[in-house]
């Protein structure tokens, strides 16, 4: 794949203007699908399920197999289009949309095509520097979800170079809301941050309904990218282009700053920009041609023949609007001021994704300054070593017990590190793991007091400095006390100890 010329994204943005727009698969997480009564891989119960397990003749495409509506997936999809502010359709329909699919089996998608069920929102987004843009929601529309191929042959798990495809139909059926915004303007030098906020806030707004996990790394929240730019001062909008199922949130900032720098070097040298969709590649950072962007007729919409319209009843969606959670941008706002904490010290937690994590953490009985602590620190670097999520290695509730036995006395920071290598590695619950361990603090002074004469009589030269009112030169004796007691002392205690010690012989 050649390389891509590129221009410097602060000189891209003194030539022109960058318009953005984005498209958010949100996969729901009911307990079966779309239109069928099969399981739903979506939904954590039913995660890393064998391929072609979770399927039902509807997801198959057989012929006779009617789809009949998930009826929760309706009430997830009102309750989403309501927090992104958008007004409910009082009826909505499905629409056939034909396009060759070749891991869905009926050869086409039922999705929502001029009568979406959410319509005309916004949603607040604050970026990292405290600064609120308001996005704009033109729709979000339900849909089902294509299955999953797997190319076979090739060196690069990509269909170019492969011999044959695997089909897993599994995910063929998920339940899916689609969030598409209208052109967002005025984005300029903070555009690549403004994306990766975006795709934050939608998680923050899904998994505060509950309506779905939102991990990215598992496909349950994709993002669409669409970039253009226009010349300064021309009204008329430039070509976009669409990378299409970017699933990090750091990989849709990148490839928003690299369309950005593409289009403007090819725009630069009097080229044009094709209509088309993109690929983004995590390990070159780069973008790549997919296919040429069809429009709206291409896909020949029709509607749905074999379902009604959705015509939710008014008390409904009044009973889903009563129970929104509180908007992630207030919700930000107020736990920063809950918790006290320095603008770079909530960055940390917000922009790691472990604002949920701190919150039941804190909600638990723990300091939020000892949540930050551990959630920012120890539990992201393992989980970063272990290529994890960190709120996957250890529960809140066991982060907030291992910071009370710290608290407590019970534990050094040193020992608590090691009780959290323990728990992770799912040896039971911090007391548990100290338990069996035996990982708590000496608290006996007695042995202490031992080991401090030992230490004493082993370094005299040491006693004398102390005697003398050199008591930094206790350092030697403190850790001689912790080497011997394995770490498991308070080494403040031991240090009062060699001073008492110390002046009474």
């Amino acid at each position: 794949m050649a390389k891509d010329a590129l221009m410097d994204f602060d000189e891209a943005l003194e030539m022109f203007e960058p318009v953005l727009g984005f498209e958010v698969h949100v996969e729901l997480n009911t307990a079966t699908k779309m239109f069928s009564s099969a399981p739903n891989p979506a939904n954590e119960a039913n995660h890393g399920a064998e391929p072609n397990t979770l399927v039902a003749p509807v997801d198959m495409g057989l012929p006779g197999a009617l789809p009949v509506v998930n009826q929760e997936a309706i009430r997830s999809s009102i309750s989403l289009g309501l927090a992104l502010g958008c007004s409910i359709a009082p009826s909505s329909r499905f629409a056939r949309k034909n396009y060759f699919y070749p891991d869905l089996g009926k050869n086409y998608q039922i999705s929502q095509y001029d009568e979406p069920i959410a319509f005309e929102g916004s949603v607040e987004v604050e970026l990292a520097d405290g600064t609120i843009v308001t996005v704009p929601i033109e729709r979000a529309h339900m849909e089902e979800d294509a299955g999953k191929l797997t190319h076979m042959g090739g060196s690069t798990g990509r269909i170019q170079g492969a011999e044959y495809s695997l089909v897993d139909y599994n995910r063929a059926g998920v339940p899916l809301v689609e969030i598409v915004t209208k052109p967002i303007f005025g984005a300029e030098h903070a555009a690549p941050d403004l994306a990766k906020a975006y795709v934050a806030t939608i998680r923050d707004i899904v998994r505060g309904l509950g309506i779905s996990e939102a991990k990215l790394e598992r496909g349950n929240l994709r993002c669409d990218a669409n970039v253009s730019l226009r010349p300064r001062g021309q009204e008329k909008l430039g070509t976009r282009t669409e990378t299409k199922n970017v699933n990090s949130m750091r990989s849709v900032e990148r490839a928003v700053r690299y369309e950005i720098q593409r289009q403007a070097a090819i725009l630069a040298k009097g080229g044009t920009i094709t209509q088309e969709t993109r690929h983004w590649h995590e390990d070159t950072g780069r973008t790549s041609p997919g296919r040429p962007k069809s429009d709206a007729d291409d896909y020949r919409y029709f509607p749905e023949p074999d379902l009604l319209p959705v015509v939710p009843a008014a008390e409904l969606i009044e009973e889903l609007r009563a129970a929104l959670p509180e908007p992630p941008a207030a919700r930000r706002r107020r736990l920063k001021a809950e918790w006290g904490f320095t603008d770079l010290e909530f960055q940390d937690v917000a922009n790691g994704g472990l604002l949920d994590a701190v919150a039941e953490t804190v909600a638990a009985g723990a300091a939020p300054a000892a949540a930050r602590k551990w959630w920012t620190g120890e539990i992201t670097r393992v989980a970063n070593a272990q290529e994890r999520d960190a709120a996957d290695l250890v529960s809140a509730a066991h982060v907030a017990a291992l910071q009370q036995l710290v608290d407590a006395g019970t534990l050094t920071d040193k020992l608590a590190r090691q009780v959290l290598e323990g728990v992770i590695a799912g040896e039971g619950t911090p007391q548990q793991v100290v338990d069996a361990r035996g990982l708590a603090v000496v608290s006996d002074d007695g042995a202490l007091i031992a080991a401090i004469d030992e230490a004493l009589a082993a370094q005299p030269d040491v006693l004398a400095k102390i005697r003398d009112g050199k008591v930094q030169a206790a350092g030697a004796v403190i850790g001689a006390v912790m080497k011997a007691m394995k770490g498991q002392a308070d080494a403040a205690r031991v240090r009062e100890l060699v001073l008492e010690r110390a002046a009474a012989q």
